[in-house]
């Protein structure tokens, strides 16, 4: 299980890197719907773009740690967790979105459990004396 909860935060915090910059370099291109959505929204965008950077970048911070702290998987997943409420929220208020968006809060909602479930998997293994994951090096 620590091996899984390691690849899915290496997983994670990549998938952020990758559309943070994707949303720094494209803009409200890089938002399907948004694409006449004005400079206010494009530089909000491009600003919101760089911190899920940031984002990810903690994620594999925390994927390089030994043992993987608990802690910080749980707080990692809570915020993603609270970007789905927010699409849930947004549902509510205005109505569905495109379908792309759809689909992300379904990611949004149904990942933070499993990370909640695996946060401690690394800790548990070293507590019982058993090495999760072999150092590198």
């Amino acid at each position: 299980m620590a091996r899984t909860l390691r690849a899915l935060m290496q997983l994670m915090g990549w998938s952020c890197v990758a559309i943070g910059l994707f949303h720094v370099l494209l803009g409200n291109a890089a938002i399907p719907g948004a694409g006449s959505a004005g400079t206010t929204v494009d530089s909000w965008g491009r600003f919101m773009g760089a911190s899920f950077v940031g984002y990810g970048l903690a994620w594999l911070w925390a994927a390089q740690q030994r043992p993987i702290p608990a802690r910080a998987v749980r707080w990692l997943a809570g915020v993603f967790l609270l970007g789905g409420v927010g699409r849930l929220l947004s549902l509510a208020v205005h109505g569905w979105p495109q379908w792309f968006q759809i689909v992300l809060a379904v990611i949004e909602l149904s990942l933070p459990p499993v990370f909640f479930w695996l946060a401690d998997a690394e800790e548990r293994a070293q507590r019982s004396g058993v090495e999760a994951v072999p150092a590198e090096g």
